[in-house]
């Protein structure tokens, strides 16, 4: 069961999934997200990165659905969302792939590392909004060399998806915790 932590942790992500902010993701919202991603350099109609993404999100929504959709109804709310991320410890291999897709559609300028402006890319892009994102980079660049290379990257999305532990740098890698009442931002 996803520790209160966790519960914390994603629910900015679900909201940054749910589009038309229903409180229910659905088919629809990861288009939506797919569109977003296709805002990236590279990521264009018709680009082969554009349809790993798109195959690479839809994926995970099918996924979600299988393992969250409990009462059939095609929507998922946070809980059922809580599932599948109990099932992720299992599915490192996956998650791994899924980071290496994301590297590659955040990696404008193709020299195979993420600059902290690319990051800052990513954030906008998975939240739709703009993100306060100071210091945070520098909490992510475990080598301290100002880019995240592929390897970095990798740990880090793992952390985000899998981690119960607070401490962990890849908690910020999609942006800020949502701070819980009474304590202090992530």
């Amino acid at each position: 069961m996803a520790s209160v932590f966790q519960e914390r942790k994603l629910t900015g992500m679900f909201a940054a999934f749910d589009a038309d902010g229903d409180g229910y993701l659905r088919e629809e919202d990861f288009r939506a997200l797919v569109a977003r991603w296709g805002r990236l350099p590279g990521v264009g109609p018709g680009t082969e990165l554009r349809a790993r993404v798109e195959s690479l999100l839809m994926g995970w929504w099918a996924a979600l659905l299988a393992a969250g959709d409990a009462n059939g109804d095609g929507a998922v709310d946070m809980d059922e969302l809580l599932s599948l991320v109990d099932r992720l410890p299992a599915m490192v291999a996956q998650v791994t792939a899924t980071a290496d897709t994301v590297f590659d559609a955040v990696d404008a300028n193709g020299d195979g590392r993420i600059s902290p402006a690319e990051h800052q890319r990513l954030v906008e892009t998975w939240n739709g909004r703009p993100a306060d994102m100071t210091g945070v980079f520098e909490r992510l660049d475990l080598n301290g060399d100002g880019y995240l290379s592929r390897e970095e990257f990798a740990l880090l999305w793992r952390q985000f998806w899998i981690s119960d532990d607070p401490q962990d740098p890849g908690n910020l890698l999609c942006g800020r915790i949502p701070a819980q009442a009474g304590s202090p931002e992530g």
